[in-house]
């Protein structure tokens, strides 16, 4: 598992360091401060390869240097200090084989997938033909490369042998349905188009219908995805440690890019728990170890896991801008109550939860309840006016309303 990341001259600040926790691990922050960034750097230190592209340090006088530490297979840690070199534009490895820090897998936003098998691309730098690890575009993943045959291929052909693979298959999608009301259910393999062959895996939608997994929603598709590159990156580890004669992964990471993205809320909230317990649906066993680092926007998401929160092995990271400078530290955990507290924490930083028109008005009407009304702006100059832009940006059951009512009486009344 991924300990911790310390950054010199590389990335958005001249230094940042994180210490991960053991299980859950949410990084939260503004666009652009470094969300990507650290998951990046987090896949080429457990792995020794770039999912994207190579990070590129701040420029010269600057020394850059990337520390990481992760525990390995066999339970000790496993740290090094890389360095970059600007003439070879690589960042320095430690020779031989890296320590194994267990199955890594790396959800991209854009809906590409990249995964390390310890079984399968444990290397030396002299070994010939080995992968260093298996990278997947979103259109690879359904279609499918030299590596694989995709998702469209593959499915359908799990769905006709109806084996191991096929039951993997529809545990995981079941464990990762947006709920019991609503459960990903495989359908009939089914024709799309006149001149296509192929047969095309679908889904059951709860209005009765079986839809083509390709012409499903972006959600649907995105976590079917997922589901797919699970059992095939599975099935393929087991292959390979029945060949090599090794034991299968106990450990597995996990890291996501904007776990929310596409999602609707309902599945927000259940996505998290869901992945928690994916690896036991996949595997039928209680022992395989699971950590989860993920970029996340949606206060839904961090609402959701306030029941099973532990902070002895989960955390909140955020990255913040505090006078010109990118800063990274853990968020003391408290429990928030519902999406608008986590909106109005520190961790999303939002004054309100409202549209900002609303936010405005409510302002204003707290400036000219405690008698501040020099500052306040033309439009909103006088009671009646900010009354009718409470009228117009409030729903009628907003919780201001009962405050800004008795205020106005007692302002007609003569005594405010």
């Amino acid at each position: 598992m991924l300990e911790s990341l310390r950054f010199k001259n590389v990335g958005p600040a001249p230094s940042l360091e994180i210490d991960f926790k053991e299980r859950l691990n949410f990084l939260a922050g503004d666009n652009g401060l470094g969300k990507t960034f650290l998951l990046d750097v987090a896949w080429w230190a457990l792995t020794r390869t770039w999912a994207r592209r190579l990070v590129v340090p701040h420029l010269p006088p600057a020394e850059p240097s990337i520390y990481y530490k992760y525990r390995t297979k066999a339970g000790r840690s496993h740290e090094y200090t890389s360095t970059f070199d600007r003439k070879r534009e690589s960042w320095s490895i430690r020779p031989g084989r890296p320590a194994i820090p267990g199955m890594v897998i790396y959800a991209q936003v854009d809906g590409g997938f990249s995964v390390w098998d310890p079984a399968r691309n444990y290397w030396k730098k002299d070994d010939p033909g080995r992968p260093e690890s298996y990278l997947f575009s979103a259109k690879e993943v359904w279609e499918g490369n030299d590596l694989c045959e995709g998702l469209i291929r593959d499915w359908a052909s799990w769905q006709r042998e109806d084996g191991e693979a096929f039951e993997q298959l529809k545990s995981v999608l079941n464990v990762l349905s947006p709920s019991h009301l609503e459960q990903l259910i495989p359908g009939e393999l089914r024709k799309v188009t006149l001149d296509d062959p192929k047969r095309y895996p679908t889904l059951k939608m709860p209005y009765g219908e079986d839809v083509a997994l390709i012409h499903a929603s972006a959600g649907m598709r995105r976590i079917a995805a997922l589901a797919y590159l699970l059992v095939w990156t599975w099935q393929e580890h087991l292959a390979a440690c029945s060949l090599i004669g090794d034991a299968p992964a106990r450990e597995v990471i996990f890291l996501i890019d904007e776990i929310e993205a596409h999602l609707h809320p309902q599945w927000q909230r259940s996505i998290v728990p869901a992945l928690i317990d994916v690896m036991e649906a996949l595997t039928g066993e209680h022992s395989v170890s699971v950590q989860l680092i993920t970029a996340t926007h949606s206060p839904l998401v961090l609402a959701s896991i306030e029941p099973f929160f532990e902070e002895d092995r989960d955390g909140v990271f955020l990255l913040d801008l505090q006078d010109d400078s990118v800063t990274l530290r853990e968020q003391p955990w408290a429990k928030q109550g519902d999406v608008v507290g986590w909106l109005v924490s520190e961790t999303f930083g939002l004054r309100q939860g409202r549209s900002l028109d609303a936010e405005r008005a409510i302002e204003a009407a707290e400036a000219w309840m405690r008698g501040d009304k020099q500052d306040l702006p033309d439009e909103l100059g006088s009671q009646d006016a900010i009354h009718q832009e409470l009228l117009r940006t409030l729903a009628g059951h907003d919780p201001f309303w009962p405050r800004w009512i008795v205020n106005r009486e007692q302002a007609d009344g003569g005594e405010a």
